[in-house]
């Protein structure tokens, strides 16, 4: 038996009429009526008594409209799904992501994403740049950003890279001095206290470089894991930092009007390579295919947005 073959047969002891079913069901009368000699040698046995022109259900067929009822309730809350999921309305994203751009940029971008997706869930995880690498590398998530291009990071062949070069920014309290320069050089900020990421990560590494550069003294003061609480040293005019776009991005969102720190050009430049990374061998949803496009549009406009010329 057959779809076909069912809706004929429910919609004939639905109506009682050959005729009804076929106008309902958008068939003519002798397509119906074949359909139902047809799922009668299927079964077995005759389904309806004919009787002055009249179907009449025999008992076994009010059992197989039971049946039939609940297959084409299935088939039709499937294709319900199917379609929905095809026009991205409904599914599941899994992301993991470091630490600083989890707390504020992404939960925007993912917002934004899912604004007119009602029945899309997200999950969002924060862990290491390290750890994100190997949780794609054995395909648990279907997305990951992290900073690359560090101590202890090794390339793994299971994972799919997209790389950002994000050019870093000087956060200076509102009121500095320093926040009416066009651009702050490391020279600037020699001897004065710095709020940067631990030792071994990139940003910490190429901003003493650059300090080397310029023969200016570079002096570390406050550390943490990513930038976000770095700010609030910077706003209490205790330091000043070097940060990344996302990071910058994500203290607007936070902030918003009352921002107390300004961001302006640093030289030497220093670039945070950062990396969308998604399983090499997990094909992703097309859900996730979409969020994994805007994600990257979202981070190269965070990108632009820093390189345009600060007020």
């Amino acid at each position: 038996m057959n779809f076909k073959q069912l809706s004929a047969f429910r919609e004939v002891m639905l109506t009682g009429s050959v005729s009804q079913a076929a106008r309902n069901l958008l068939r003519t009368q002798p397509a119906i009526s074949a359909q139902i000699a047809g799922l009668e040698d299927e079964v077995g046995m005759k389904l309806f008594e004919r009787q002055g022109g009249r179907l009449l259900p025999v008992p076994e067929a009010h059992y197989l409209l039971e049946e039939a009822s609940a297959i084409i309730d299935r088939l039709n809350a499937a294709d319900r799904t199917m379609r929905s999921i095809r026009d991205l309305d409904q599914g599941t994203i899994q992301m993991v992501s470091m630490p600083g751009p989890s707390a504020f940029l992404l939960p925007d971008l993912i917002a934004k994403f899912v604004q007119h997706r009602s029945q899309v869930k997200v999950s969002l995880i924060a862990r290491s740049s390290i750890q994100v690498q190997q949780l794609i590398a054995v395909q648990q998530y279907d997305v990951g950003l992290a900073d690359i291009g560090f101590a202890g990071f090794d390339e793994s062949p299971l994972v799919d890279h997209d790389i950002l070069r994000l050019q870093c920014l000087c956060a200076v309290p509102a009121d500095d001095p320093l926040a009416r320069k066009k651009t702050v050089t490391a020279a600037d900020l020699s001897g004065k206290p710095m709020a940067t990421l631990y030792e071994d990560h990139p940003n910490f590494i190429q901003t003493k470089a650059a300090f080397d550069e310029m023969g200016a003294v570079f002096k570390p003061r406050f550390e943490a894991q990513y930038f976000i609480p770095l700010f609030t040293y910077v706003e209490r005019g205790l330091a000043y930092a070097i940060a990344d776009p996302a990071a910058v991005r994500s203290y607007a969102l936070y902030k918003g009007a009352n921002a107390e720190i300004v961001f302006r050009p640093f030289a030497p430049a220093i670039y945070l390579v950062t990396s969308i990374m998604v399983p090499k061998h997990k094909p992703p949803s097309n859900l996730a295919r979409a969020f994994i496009a805007e994600l990257r549009t979202g981070l190269r406009a965070v990108m632009a947005d820093s390189a345009a010329p600060q007020s």
